[in-house]
């Protein structure tokens, strides 16, 4: 059980009193997530030019919200932000003192949280001869989609292809530095809420409603995205408005040694 909460931007010139308050949800919602996930905690955001700032430690979140670094990332949002990425990480599989196992992982172009477990893991990596950083079976998704991005475009139908060979449980967001406008939700059969604000011009999301409740102010002018489960999600940061959304799938699977049925290991 791990948390995952963030902010996709749409373009808007915002005065700093947004940015501010903005950035205040966030932090609150990632506070909030902590129980979610007590050994490591990290966040990420994306610029419009592709540059980006990448900090995690194994460290609560009430912990790491109080470290210049955090203050630093937090500081560069700014109107050529297109997504500001947070994670709450409970240890399965690899050490939280290894940075490397904790989130947001990137994976070449790819930075993305990750909350789930993925079964087949290392034989994906081995059947695909894809690059290993990292020991957490979460860095599968971020590789798989890295081999559908390039400098001409992100290849989505490769990827949900590539996606139903995953089993386990899933739900993550990433984005692209070659593609920084174009962020992608999965949402799997881990829990995930999403939010839209015309006003602001921003979608929150969160693992559990609760974080996003308890860090507005005021609900009105958020819409709540009824998005059912196996949906992937496309938001462009030049129109968010108009997202897209297109089914995805993989084995779905609970439990380690439970196989779903007519699923031979």
């Amino acid at each position: 059980m791990c948390g995952q909460v963030g902010i996709i931007f749409g373009k808007k010139r915002r005065r700093i009193a947004e940015r501010e308050y903005l950035n205040e949800v966030f932090i609150r919602m990632l506070l909030s997530s902590e129980r979610r996930g007590p050994h490591a905690s990290g966040v990420a955001l994306l610029q419009t030019d592709g540059q980006f700032r990448l900090f995690k430690r194994p460290f609560r979140a009430h912990r790491i919200v109080r470290d210049p670094a955090f203050d630093e990332v937090l500081d560069e949002v700014n109107n050529h932000t297109t997504v500001l990425m947070g994670h709450t990480r409970w240890r399965t599989r690899g050490s939280e003192a290894n940075s490397r196992n904790n989130h947001p992982i990137r994976a070449g172009s790819i930075i993305g949280t990750h909350n789930g477990t993925i079964y087949n893991a290392d034989q994906l990596f081995c059947r695909f001869q894809l690059p290993r950083y990292a020991e957490v079976d979460s860095e599968l998704i971020f590789r798989l989609a890295d081999c559908f991005d390039s400098e001409r475009g992100w290849n989505d139908a490769g990827f949900r292809k590539a996606l139903r060979l995953c089993r386990g449980q899933m739900s993550a967001v990433l984005a692209s530095r070659f593609n920084p406008g174009v962020i992608t939700v999965l949402k799997g059969n881990k829990p995930l809420t999403l939010r839209y604000s015309r006003k602001c011009r921003a979608v929150l999301y969160a693992s559990e409603a609760v974080f996003i409740d308890s860090a507005l102010d005021d609900r009105r002018g958020w819409q709540d995205l009824e998005i059912p489960q196996l949906t992937m999600l496309t938001f462009n940061h030049e129109n968010l408005k108009e997202w897209k959304q297109q089914p995805f799938d993989f084995i779905c699977q609970e439990r380690k040694g439970t196989l779903p049925h007519g699923v031979i290991a």
